[in-house]
């Protein structure tokens, strides 16, 4: 159901101007504090891409049912798959109005029913959107206890909130360079918060990493930030020096975000047995790979989703990869923030976000900046 759509005189600088009423759960979600009645929430109404596509609302506060927990949302990042989402293509498909926005942080302030939420009831987490449900950008979000982790008394709301898709992302990637036996890593879009996430924690585990970037003030970056290795793809000579830096370290795998002829290109630098895993698709254009590298040179092409990864683990491997992440959170999976923005300026914060990706992050924190 579609939200009350905010107007003008429902806020002044964020800040709500009529009292909202509040109530209590019920008795299988109830928690000690009074919940409101009503919050603000970013609405999605076409996947268009469209500014006028997003809209600030209205909505009753959702109720958490058995196994879920109600979370007062401190913050929430725009990552590249919140664009991709809200334009329709990302792989994950939800039924319109809806809230968007991946992944945040907050307070769990209620739970259903199940002794692992109820447990979850006071804590700051880290959380992700359901599958299936209304996302971070908003007041308020319910969604699975088991899609909550609880946060360290020393990570920050906005460092937790963006605990999930980066810092998981660039430890999954490491690890499977690591149980490959790969010695030497390539990868695409290096100058992301991603991108730089990947190449601390590589210099951190001393493997080598060639890193490709799109201008040469990235290549600067880069190197301002300890990356040896760093080739911009627009210049005269980029293949050629992709394939003499792939033969001089023996690189055999690489983490691609930019499909396009860029997979093609790292498919060819790389010696037989090299192996591409494809995790984003910011050129928008499908992979182009030559088939003999694949019949001829036992090259291989795959998939990478974060969803599908932690899906796949196990609850201890689940647990220990988060523990490790948030003990990186200050330093090497440590996320820059350029702008914090309340929910009534979040489309325009949007629009900067686009143009300049490579800036900082985002932060939607919808108790205002």
């Amino acid at each position: 159901m579609a939200g009350r759509e905010c107007s003008a005189d429902d806020s002044v600088g964020g800040a709500t101007t009529h009292p909202k009423e509040t109530t209590d759960m019920d008795d299988d979600h109830k928690d000690s504090r009074q919940i409101p009645a009503t919050m603000k929430a970013l609405e999605l109404r076409a996947s268009d891409g469209r500014p006028e596509s997003l809209v600030l609302v209205e909505r009753p506060v959702p109720r958490p049912g058995r196994n879920q927990v109600l979370v007062r949302i401190g913050a929430s990042p725009v990552n590249p798959s919140d664009l991709m989402f809200l334009r329709g293509l990302y792989g994950q498909k939800k039924k319109l109005p809806i809230v968007p926005g991946f992944e945040g942080s907050g307070e769990v302030i209620a739970a259903g029913a199940g002794w692992q939420a109820r447990l979850m009831v006071g804590r700051r987490v880290a959380c992700a959107a359901p599958f299936d449900g209304d996302g971070t950008w908003a007041e308020y979000m319910v969604t699975s206890a088991s899609l909550c982790i609880p946060l360290r008394r020393q990570t920050s709301i906005e460092q937790g909130a963006t605990l999930i898709v980066n810092p998981m992302t660039a430890w999954a990637l490491l690890g499977i360079a690591r149980q490959g036996r790969h010695r030497a890593v390539i990868q695409t879009a290096a100058a992301s918060a991603l991108g730089q996430m990947i190449v601390r924690l590589a210099a951190r585990r001393n493997l080598p990493l060639v890193n490709i970037v799109r201008r040469r003030e990235q290549v600067e970056l880069l190197r301002q930030h300890g990356a040896r290795h760093v080739l911009d793809s627009n210049e005269p000579d980029f293949a050629k020096r992709l394939r003499e830096l792939c033969r001089e370290l023996n690189v055999t795998i690489a983490f691609d975000a930019v499909a396009g002829e860029m997979t093609a290109q790292l498919m060819q630098a790389m010696p037989k047995g090299g192996r591409v895993i494809i995790y984003g698709a910011l050129s928008e254009q499908a992979c182009t790979v030559h088939p003999g590298s694949l019949i001829f040179e036992g090259k291989t092409l795959e998939g990478f989703w974060l969803s599908e990864w932690l899906k796949s683990r196990n609850l201890v491997s689940k647990l220990l990869t988060a523990t490790s992440v948030q003990k990186l959170l200050a330093t090497d999976l440590h996320t820059e923030v350029r702008a914090r923005l309340p929910l009534e300026a979040a489309v325009s914060g949007l629009e900067q976000y686009k143009n300049h990706m490579t800036g900082g992050k985002i932060l939607i924190v919808p108790g205002g900046a």
